[in-house]
């Protein structure tokens, strides 16, 4: 592929100057080298690709009947490798300027209600506390139930939840500090029981000495921690041992339930958004969807016109006031009303 140099120093300028995650980084690549090939098709480097190249390849892209998500990606991916070659002097335009994203619905997030994850939490925990397990699969059993109360009780993505530093083990500890996307901080608050969960997994590892003082799940892996891959399977067997669909649950519908049970119970938008991590609060507004039951009740509770008036009494009519109101012309030597 021509012009891969220049893919190197985008990616290199992604990393360090936004702060791109690896898996960010991947997709990057991912993406632009499939432009890439795409473009040596037509005997052009990466770098010089016309409007009417990148037509073409979002056209190839809609006739392969990708999803609507992953088109809108690649776009994105595209405007932001041209932008950096604009502004890097490598060409003197953006041809992805008039291009136009796909029309995609905004799915709804898979959400388990309180009742499932509490059902998941007890299967957990009665693995870990099976005493005849050897202190190797009693630690990994410890270890599942902290990563699905740490997860459920924080929102944590589940890179983040994975890659925690040790010192998230700490006594006494309540609030930790999580660095998100973008290489941005933010402060989340830890339950009481995701703090006991922690503790007694942090016994059962370090009484086999396999903390290495850096994560707080450390593991043989090239990232040094506990991969997400391995957590996703380890709670897709908590689901089917819970009774629930294993392709309902994953590491990020326990954020989505995070999110959701925190809002159904009234906590505000702002708040969700800044324990979530989300720079723009379009995205946390999807979870709105599970206020309608709430709001609906709120308006009905409170709203003084909600419910039904009761009738209120008639007056009761003295009896000389109770006859015929009709009106009647005056007999004859009679006067009118105020006559007299």
């Amino acid at each position: 592929m021509r012009g891969a140099h220049h893919l190197e120093a985008f990616l290199e300028m992604m990393s360090v100057e936004r702060g791109a995650a690896a898996n960010t980084l991947a997709a990057y690549r991912r993406d632009l080298e499939d432009f890439g090939a795409f473009l040596a098709a037509r005997d052009k480097a990466l770098n010089e690709a016309g409007q009417d190249d990148l037509s073409a390849y979002l056209a190839g892209l809609k006739a392969q009947e990708l999803a609507a998500t992953t088109q809108a990606r690649r776009l994105s991916a595209l405007r932001r490798f041209h932008r950096f070659l604009y502004g890097e002097g490598v060409r003197p335009d953006d041809p992805t300027g008039l291009a136009e994203a796909p029309k995609k619905r905004r799915a709804l997030p898979k959400v388990l209600s309180a009742e499932e994850v509490v059902a998941m939490l007890t299967v957990a925990a009665r693995e870990a506390g099976r005493t005849e397990l050897s202190p190797v699969r009693r630690m990994a059993a410890a270890r599942l139930v902290a990563l699905i109360e740490i997860a459920y009780a924080t929102g944590l993505r589940v890179t983040e939840l994975v890659g925690l530093p040790a010192s998230a083990a700490r006594p006494g500890l309540r609030v930790m500090t999580v660095r998100g996307k973008g290489n941005k901080e933010r402060i989340v608050p830890l339950s009481d029981r995701a703090r006991a969960a922690i503790a007694v997994y942090v016994a059962l590892r370090d009484g086999l000495e396999r903390g290495d003082g850096k994560f707080l799940f450390p593991a043989d892996s090239e990232s040094g921690h506990l991969t997400r891959q391995s957590f996703g399977r380890d709670l897709k067997w908590v689901a089917v041992a819970a009774g629930l669909p294993p392709e309902k649950v994953s590491p990020h519908v326990l954020r989505h339930a995070f999110a959701s049970h925190l809002l159904a119970g009234g906590a505000d938008l702002r708040i969700v958004q800044a324990l979530l991590g989300h720079a723009d609060i379009a995205t946390t507004e999807i979870y709105t969807h599970v206020l309608d039951t709430r709001l609906t009740e709120l308006v009905q509770e409170h709203h003084p016109l909600a419910h039904p008036q009761p009738a209120r009494p008639q007056p009761v009519l003295p009896a000389d006031a109770a006859g015929d109101d009709r009106q009647r012309t005056p007999a004859a030597g009679e006067k009118g009303a105020g006559g007299r």
